[in-house]
């Protein structure tokens, strides 16, 4: 099964709202640039690379988690990162129920890790 189908079937799979954020997250990823890939890593994540890893996105049993490879190194003027902050490279935006996933910010952070891929290719 290609990756693209594995995620499918594991938003299918999530009939909470973990499934529609989870979907919503893919699809903010795959309209940041035309080169992003999503892969399934790591025993079942999709994992998002654009010129190198961006990020993983992945449900949990009470959570929806984002996770940036190099997001210590990517400016964060929203403050949407409020995960694994304490590391030198990775940082994650984790989200609840009820919480509202800031669009614009996860596009923005999206953007700046494409950039930063690209900068480190040269």
């Amino acid at each position: 099964m290609s990756p693209t189908k594995k995620i499918d079937k594991l938003i299918a799979e999530l009939t909470d709202w973990r499934g529609p954020l989870l979907k919503k997250i893919r699809d903010i990823f795959n309209s940041s640039d035309i080169g992003m890939i999503e892969e399934w890593k790591y025993m079942g994540t999709p994992t998002f690379y654009c010129d190198g890893m961006i990020a993983i996105a992945d449900a949990y049993k009470t959570s929806v988690k984002i996770g940036f490879l190099y997001g210590a190194s990517l400016p964060d003027p929203d403050k949407v990162f409020n995960d694994e902050l304490r590391g030198n490279q990775r940082r994650a935006i984790k989200l609840f129920e009820g919480d509202k996933l800031n669009e614009k910010a996860l596009k923005n952070l999206i953007q700046e890790a494409i950039t930063l891929n690209r900068s480190k290719k040269k």
